[in-house]
């Protein structure tokens, strides 16, 4: 019997940062830097966050859980890994996957997008809650990827500015800017017009 047997990595420096890796590459990573994998780019991701991203994080998390505990959709939180494939590419093996990402919170309501390691294919709705850490260019290859892959409505907080920005897709599956809220505004979800949110709740130092 000739068993393959998986090489680990334990350091990111063993690897190419302008290489192009997939996902089967990216389940034998075991560093402690924390990554994404964005169309075969390695995205490394900022430390742990502060303490205000994490209190913004688990507040949303409380609210929106609230709701769908009545609800037959899923909430999930970073650490979870969401596959996104290439549209070009119709197998969805594991070679085939260039893309994983991890957002703040994610609700995904096909319960057949979910399997043991996570989510694979676009959850409904992505909520990214920015560290000083993200840059410009990860913003907007974010946006891109989320926008292409077809994440129906997309929110991304601003912490420090107390401002919610909210996408939604539009029937040319491209993102609209639905609006920007502020820190004491209460506004509904467009993918859930019941899931009500108070950002002065969630804001709230």
């Amino acid at each position: 019997k000739n068993c393959k047997i998986m090489k680990y990595i334990t350091d990111i420096n063993e690897l190419d940062l302008n290489g192009t890796y997939t996902y089967a590459d990216y389940l034998t990573w075991r560093f402690e830097q924390s990554v994404e994998l964005i169309k075969g780019k390695i995205f490394k991701m900022s430390p742990a966050p502060s303490v205000r991203h994490q209190r913004i994080s688990s507040r949303l998390h409380t609210e929106i859980g609230y709701f769908f505990k009545k609800h037959a959709c899923d909430l999930f939180s970073a650490p979870f890994d969401v596959r996104l494939w290439d549209k070009k590419k119709s197998l969805k093996a594991n070679k085939d996957i260039y893309t994983v990402v991890q957002p703040d919170i994610c609700i995904i309501c096909d319960k057949s997008k979910l399997d043991e390691r996570g989510c694979i294919g676009a959850p409904d709705l992505i909520i990214e809650i920015l560290s000083p850490g993200n840059s410009k260019k990860e913003m907007r290859t974010k946006y891109a990827l989320y926008e292409e892959s077809g994440v129906k409505e997309y929110w991304v907080v601003f912490p420090s500015e107390h401002v919610l920005q909210q996408y939604v897709l539009n029937e040319n599956e491209k993102y609209e800017l639905k609006s920007s809220f502020v820190e004491d505004e209460i506004f509904n979800a467009h993918i859930f017009p019941n899931l009500q949110i108070d950002l002065s709740e969630i804001f709230e130092e």
